[in-house]
């Protein structure tokens, strides 16, 4: 969509004049469709192959105390592999490693709520209502979705023990046009 792209250019452009990790972090989850907890807690080893990221852990806030860590286990306490593909691996191929975390700003494991910054920063620059991190997931599967992977696939890659959860997360991305014309095909 043009929202993406103009998002995607933004991105971009942050990232080039300030080297920072978050801005590419933001960009790849729409390309990988995770949890912002899984999103900061990949670390370097997690890169399986070039065609695969194991997803093992997340970050977790601890309500009481107000903090966050990385646990050993994601949302639904099952690892998974999700697809890397050459668009994502040269992001990450554009981030300096700063240790064994893939994104990092000086030395420090980005958090959440540093990846959602990125994304109320950029809805104050276009005035637009602030996107959540959450919609990058939905963006992610939907895209997926009206490119005919199968929803069950879809669900492999998003960590879903249930699938109407996923169905939950899918929405038409394609244009009125898009749309008509896929119809046409179709029938």
């Amino acid at each position: 969509t043009e929202e993406l792209a103009d998002l995607n250019r933004y991105l971009d452009e942050k990232f080039a004049e300030t080297g920072d990790a978050a801005f590419m972090a933001v960009k790849i989850d729409f390309l990988l469709g995770l949890r912002v907890g899984e999103l900061v807690a990949l670390k370097w080893e997690d890169i399986c192959d070039d065609k695969h990221i194991h997803v093992v852990r997340e970050e977790v806030r601890d309500q009481g105390k107000g903090e966050v860590e990385v646990v050993d286990h994601t949302k639904t306490h099952t690892d998974r592999f999700v697809i890397l593909i050459p668009k994502a691996k040269a992001i990450l191929d554009k981030i300096e490693r700063q240790g064994e975390y893939i994104f990092m700003r000086d030395g420090e494991r980005l958090t959440s709520r540093q990846i959602n910054y990125v994304l109320e920063k950029y809805g104050e620059r276009t005035n637009q209502p602030t996107k959540s991190s959450h919609k990058m997931r939905k963006t992610y599967a939907s895209m997926l979705n009206a490119k005919g992977v199968p929803i069950d696939a879809i669900r492999e890659l998003l960590g879903h023990s249930n699938l109407s959860t996923t169905y939950s997360y899918i929405f038409n991305p394609l244009t009125e046009t898009e749309t008509y014309d896929l119809v046409k095909m179709a029938l």
